[in-house]
């Protein structure tokens, strides 16, 4: 055991493990960041655990929500280095990944990028899956999924989900540049002569997008949907602005049932909720009750709009046709996300499919994982 202070080589290298384990989990930890703590851990000179954690997290965050990934981070990488009561930094082994060191935590599954994946057992003990099991995972179709699979890639899942979310606020936060700002320019500069070499920029807030998604739970959906529910749940915790509907022959809205504290009581309200759960289908008459409850909620600014459904239509494909062409006129982006688009040599020649096709800005699978993180570039 050593003092953060006695071997400075050691200590950055780990500062710099430190620095790329949170950016593979959703934090700003570039280059610049990086050595911007390395020059915050010597300037400190920092002695124990508490006080090098406060330097990094000054350095590393810049919101609240970058405070609270920052947290749990800190505690996985450093949990395994160093007892809580000791104020001291343990010596690892050089060819210990930092990605391996953490307690058990099967909840966060903080455990992965080079090292491997950690998932929850019913013992609270940790199974250890390799990362080209991870990535199988990743791929499978959710309809052919084993039972046993399931558990594992639903931990994998929200992990990614969370920090894709993360990300995605992060790039609504920062937005674009305004105008040049010449007073702050000047005093800014004033010390290098007069010199314009550092402009500086008048913050333009970016207006935040509302996210208005509709789940399809019909019967054809059933492979699908308790995943998708899920997959819903995690944008919703990190997007400001969020209203999400069920489907099926009928719409249901379920925005204040997923602003619980935990998936489980949210999956346990959805239980009691008449939503008609692998029912009959049918899209064109949901939507038509959702342009005549809750059209007012779109704005064509920034409004962007997500369909998940199979498009299997039970009604008339005239009104599908005509509610998404209402929808269109009043949302940014039209998004329909398809899971049978995952499968080879499909073709969404289907009546339902058939008739939305012209009015969608985006059609896109949602069969697996892989494809469900893909969304995050249409965001």
């Amino acid at each position: 055991m050593i003092t953060l202070m006695a071997q400075p080589s050691e200590v950055a290298r780990t500062i710099v493990e430190f620095c790329r384990f949170t950016r593979e989990r959703g934090l700003s930890s570039g280059v610049q960041e990086t050595l911007g703590a390395l020059e915050g851990a010597a300037a400190l000179r920092v002695e124990n655990e508490e006080e090098l954690k406060f330097g990094l997290r000054s350095i590393l965050c810049s919101s609240k929500d970058d405070w609270d990934l920052f947290e749990e981070c800190f505690q996985a990488f450093w949990r395994g280095s160093a007892p809580e009561s000791s104020p001291t930094v343990t010596n690892r082994s050089r060819n210990e990944s930092p990605s391996r060191v953490g307690g058990p935590n099967p909840t966060s599954l903080m455990s992965t990028g080079s090292g491997d994946d950690v998932s929850s057992e019913k013992d609270g003990s940790l199974a250890v899956t390799g990362a080209s099991a991870r990535e199988r995972l990743t791929k499978a179709d959710f309809s052919t999924l084993p039972q046993h699979d399931m558990a594992t890639l639903e931990q994998i899942s929200l992990r990614l989900f969370k920090q894709m979310s993360r990300r995605l606020a992060r790039m609504r936060r920062s937005g674009p540049r305004g105008q040049v700002d010449l007073r702050k320019t000047i005093r800014r500069n004033i010390s290098r002569g007069g010199e314009l070499m550092s402009l500086r920029y008048r913050e333009q807030k970016p207006r935040p997008h509302r996210l208005v998604t509709l789940l399809d739970i019909s019967g054809s959906m059933s492979p699908y949907s308790l995943f998708l529910v899920k997959f819903l749940y995690a944008l919703q915790k990190h997007f400001r602005h969020v209203d999400t509907f069920l489907f099926s022959t009928s719409l249901v809205e379920i925005t204040n049932v997923f602003r619980t504290q935990r998936l489980q009581d949210a999956l346990q309200a959805l239980s009691q909720q008449p939503a008609g759960w692998s029912g009959g289908t049918s899209i064109g008459g949901s939507l038509r009750e959702f342009n005549r409850l809750h059209r007012g909620i779109l704005r064509s600014s920034d409004t962007l709009f997500v369909i998940l459904s199979d498009g299997w239509d039970t009604g008339d494909p005239g009104i599908l046709a005509a509610e998404l062409r209402a929808v269109k006129r009043r949302v940014r982006k039209l998004i329909w996300l398809n899971p049978l688009l995952g499968l080879k040599d499909f073709q969404p020649i289907t009546q339902g499919m058939t008739a939305a096709l012209p009015h969608i800005d985006v059609f896109a699978p949602a069969h697996n994982l892989e494809s469900l993180l893909a969304l995050e570039k249409h965001l």
